[in-house]
């Protein structure tokens, strides 16, 4: 049986379609027909064949997938189960999802949730699934809504849309940054009241600003986190789970011993089996499946390249989701 993948076979080539055997999978105990992708910031990166992602070629891209087990040699799964993986390592060490069919370790294979179809497990993907991991951080740091309004960043992509959407159905308040005034329509109607301009975080800003916002969920980094934490409130939480602006931080310690501020890592790649589930049942639970329509579109799998482009060049609003076979 041969398939369709999107493969990069070399440092700086051309990521291509190319038609590929069983023969040609990876390791795994499980092999599956993967059904849908989505299009994350990271996997545009690989696409554009940014350095310093890919760690073996060649490589199938696509962070994420979901699909139905053909095949499996794992006691947790059986044929015809449908199940999601994103992060251990897809399109970075392991053959990821963009083709047809993957063979992988049964041990990073989630069911899908009860009530969420396949095309929704991927219109949340990796960024949906980053924004779940983000909020539980905010909640275990002890943050509450009652303490004031949360901010978040980038907030007309994939991360910030499904942030907001979980956060105000936890009660919060939202302050969404974005440098697309004309998204302000949107992303009120996934309930954040006040939308502000990203030239207000963006610049090189002053050590300690005025307290603003509880709580804070940044995919851009460098000066909009700096500037996010030096303006939170008495005891306030940052979650960082992004560098969309840049890998730098440049601040000082001001806003921690002074305020007591918290910086918090959210690593979306390598987390606990636990973790990842806590984060699915919470996406299951709270996100509604109306706001989660409105802020998706579905592509081809012949698009994904285009719409990897887009996502670097700030074109993409919400999520996509990749119909592969």
């Amino acid at each position: 049986m041969t398939f369709k993948a999107l493969r990069v076979d070399s440092q700086g080539a051309e990521m291509r379609f190319v038609e590929m055997s069983d023969d040609e999978l990876m390791d795994g105990d499980v092999t599956l027909n993967v059904t849908h992708s989505t299009v994350n910031y990271k996997d545009g990166l690989v696409m554009a064949g940014r350095p310093g992602i890919v760690q073996r070629y060649p490589m199938i891209g696509g962070i994420d997938l979901a699909g139905i087990v053909e095949a499996s040699r794992s006691p947790q799964f059986q044929p015809g189960d449908e199940v999601l993986l994103n992060g251990f390592g897809l399109s970075q060490s392991h053959y990821g999802g963009y083709a047809e069919r993957a063979r992988v370790p049964g041990e990073w294979l989630i069911k899908l949730p009860p009530g969420l179809t396949r095309a929704e497990t991927m219109a949340i993907g990796t960024a949906g699934y980053t924004a779940a991991l983000a909020v539980l951080a905010l909640e275990r740091q002890g943050v509450k809504p009652e303490q004031g309004s949360v901010l978040v960043t980038g907030a007309a992509g994939g991360v910030g849309s499904v942030a907001i959407a979980l956060l105000a159905a936890a009660g919060w308040r939202v302050v969404a940054s974005t440098g697309r005034p004309g998204e302000a329509g949107y992303l009120r109607d996934l309930d954040a009241p006040e939308v502000i301009d990203r030239a207000e975080l963006s610049s090189t800003g002053r050590p300690l600003g005025k307290e603003r916002w509880a709580a804070a969920i940044d995919s851009v980094g460098s000066h909009t986190l700096a500037n996010a934490v030096a303006s939170l409130k008495r005891g306030g939480a940052a979650a960082a789970c992004g560098l969309a602006q840049g890998m730098d931080l440049v601040m000082t310690v001001a806003p921690f011993i002074i305020r007591g501020a918290q910086l918090l890592g959210v690593d979306s790649v390598w987390q606990p089996m636990d973790r990842r589930l806590e984060a699915w049942r919470r996406l299951a639970r709270d996100l509604d499946r109306r706001r989660l329509a409105e802020m998706t579109r579905t592509i081809p799998f012949a698009d994904v390249r285009e719409a990897g482009a887009d996502i670097l060049a700030g074109k993409v609003r919400g999520r996509i989701v990749v119909e592969i076979g």
